[in-house]
């Protein structure tokens, strides 16, 4: 009898442990250095937005927050990295909006489906896509290049970060819109390849969201015509919208934090709270508004809905593009 007492006086204290150093665990985190996969080259407009995320929590915490970049195969080598770390809320995940969105020759573990593959933590920024032309093409808007490509179908390239990604997607819905046939150009180690081709007139136009593209604008080998945007951006006023010249054209990336399945979940809500701390900060809002992208702070929850709400509003256009879901 004694023995049985004795046995259950352990299993309660023990117990009463778990209670009491959950939380506290939950409370001193982190104790060590995060680690933030992106799925994109360094100097992307994905990359950008990764670096300013992980230098905020990294403020907020006192600890380093270090970013590794994992880029190629449309997402897949990030997502398996990303999903194979350990559970412990010491990785996470902040990939662009593709890996999550089904398109031509995905690998098997794409498109990634939350809450199956990882845990949503919250939401990062939305980043509207640009569409630049080359200054020695000598084309200033996006009606002027609509005119040009409709005379020469086919002959005038776009270079893009990837197949599969938003600035692919973006370059087809255009086409798809304005009844004409440009030609894709596909670049994997960011945009700074890329940009270097266009503003030296080797291939005429390109599309990246504002990050990748500013100093092309600002050194004006670059010409701006027009944002993916639903409408004029407040700190772009002077730039148009394609929907002004294609109503209904929305083409805008997102950034969403994720953890592996079974990161506990007092970190994860600690992060999620953290990382609206962060995107909540004016400055932090600034400094991402100068970069074409803006802060949208929102908990697990609504970020588990707004990614579900994409991936219904993107399924049709893919199948007017023809790409098989996988």
């Amino acid at each position: 009898m004694r023995g049985s007492f004795r046995t259950i006086v352990s299993v309660l204290v023990t117990a009463a442990m778990v209670v009491v150093v959950a939380p506290a665990n939950a409370q001193t985190y982190p104790a060590k250095p995060v680690r933030i996969i992106s799925d994109s080259a360094p100097g992307s407009a994905v990359d950008v937005t990764v670096r300013i995320v992980a230098e905020g929590l990294g403020k907020l915490w006192g600890q380093q927050v270090v970013t590794a970049n994992h880029p190629g195969a449309g997402g897949a080598i990030s997502a398996r990295v990303a999903s194979e770390a350990a559970p412990d809320g010491y990785t996470f995940y902040m990939p662009a909006l593709s890996v999550f969105l089904p398109s031509p020759g995905r690998a098997a573990n794409l498109p990634l489906m939350v809450p199956r593959d990882f845990i949503p933590v919250g939401f990062a920024t939305l980043q509207p896509m640009f569409i630049g032309a080359s200054a020695k093409l000598g084309i200033t808007s996006l009606a002027d290049l609509i005119a040009r490509a409709k005379k020469q179908p086919g002959e005038l390239s776009y270079a893009v970060t990837g197949v599969g990604r938003l600035t692919h997607l973006t370059g087809e819905l255009l086409q798809m819109r304005a009844g004409i046939k440009l030609l894709m150009v596909p670049y994997s180690g960011g945009p700074n390849h890329a940009l270097a081709d266009v503003i030296g007139g080797r291939v005429p136009l390109v599309i990246e969201g504002y990050a990748g593209l500013a100093s092309g604008f600002q050194g004006g080998g670059l010409k701006a015509l027009a944002t993916g945007a639903g409408k004029r951006l407040p700190d772009f006023p002077d730039l148009p919208a394609v929907a002004e010249t294609l109503p209904g054209f929305n083409a805008v990336g997102w950034q969403v934090l994720v953890a592996p399945v079974g990161t506990p979940a007092a970190i994860v809500d600690k992060v999620s709270a953290d990382l609206r701390t962060v995107m909540s900060q004016k400055e932090v809002q600034a400094i991402l508004a100068k970069r074409g992208s803006y802060a949208q702070p929102m908990t697990a929850a609504q970020t588990l809905a707004f990614i579900h709400a994409e991936q219904k509003q993107w399924d049709p256009v893919f199948k007017q593009l023809k790409f098989d879901k996988k």
